[in-house]
This record gives C-alpha cells, sequence and structure tokens, in this order.
C-alpha cells in the first residue's frame, strides 16, 4: 500500500496491484503457463517414459518397478524395518507393506518381527532375492541404452535431480 496526497491535500491510501505471486523470482514470471514449459511436466513425462521401459525390463524378473527400487535397497543394505526402507524409497508403510507382502509371496523377502520392537518389522533378503541381484546387474545399462545418452550426461543429470530434490524437500519441510 502507498499513500498519496490528492490535490485537495487530503491523504488517500491506494492499493498497489502487488499479490503472493509478486514474491516469486522474476525469472519464473518469464515460463509462459503451458504444460510443456513446466518443470513439473518434464519430470513426470519423463518418468512415464522411464517407467515403461523398466517394465519390460523387469517383466521376466515378475517385478514392478518399486519393488525394484525396494530390491536396491536391500541390496545396499538387508534387514532394514520398514520405515527405513519407506525412508529410503519415499513411500509411506501403507503404500509399502503390500509391495512387501507381494516381494514375500515372491520369496524374495522375508518380513520378521525385531525381537528388540514387536512393533517394527524387519525386512531381510533370502536367498532367491539376494540371487536376483545377479539377474537384474544389466538394467542400468539398458536403462542408459534407452536414454541414448552419454554417461557422464546421464550422471550430470542424476546428480543435478538429487541436489533439486533436496532443495524442494527443504523448502516443503
Amino acid at each position: 500500500m502507498a499513500r498519496n496526497t490528492s490535490s485537495t491535500g487530503k491523504a488517500t491510501t491506494v492499493r498497489s496491484k502487488s499479490s503472493a505471486l509478486d514474491a516469486t523470482p522474476s525469472a519464473s514470471a518469464s515460463v509462459p503457463l503451458e504444460l510443456d514449459q513446466q518443470l513439473c511436466f518434464a519430470l513426470y513425462s519423463t518418468m512415464l517414459g522411464f517407467n515403461k521401459v523398466y517394465r519390460d525390463l523387469l517383466k521376466d524378473l515378475n517385478l514392478t518397478y518399486p519393488q525394484y527400487l525396494v530390491m536396491l535397497v536391500l541390496w545396499e543394505r538387508d534387514g532394514l524395518t520398514v520405515g527405513e526402507v519407506g525412508e529410503r524409497v519415499f513411500l509411506d508403510s501403507p503404500t509399502l507393506t503390500p509391495l512387501l507382502k507381494r516381494l514375500e509371496a515372491a520369496g524374495f523377502v522375508a518380513r520378521t518381527r525385531s525381537a528388540k520392537d514387536e512393533r517394527q518389522v524387519l525386512i531381510t533378503l533370502t536367498d532367491e532375492g539376494r540371487a536376483l541381484q545377479q539377474r537384474t546387474a544389466h538394467l542400468p545399462q539398458c536403462i542408459a541404452k534407452a536414454a541414448d545418452s552419454p554417461l557422464d550426461e546421464i550422471l550430470d543429470l542424476r546428480d543435478r535431480l538429487l541436489r533439486l530434490r533436496g532443495r524442494m524437500s527443504r523448502s516443503s519441510a
């Protein structure tokens, strides 16, 4: 708001046309509100493409992409709680539990109550789950081939996306 003085000397209050949008960086004002200009849509539509490629690669292994992510986490560190796995793959317990039950039914993991705290469920790899790691070792190369990009470009993009994810997480906290 600004105060103006009229020709009669009387002070008046004038509302500026500013809004909450004025607080955004001026660079964002230059991005039109068109679907193909949005970063979120570029990420979303690219992820759909990734999902299609992974679906084809994982179907013979009887894995879904989210199940594959869980297996990656367990191959890094076996014996995690449901909560710890969920934190790594950004899934909450009600979403993760049915996925883990399907992995257990497939023979890849075992779910057991923690001896220290029975409220916690531990997820451990079975022998079959450990063997699956070798059967998926070629997947990163398949993804790189599908992306048709040099490895250094792929790694740079991954690193930039990880930094963006961190900034987005901090700004939404």
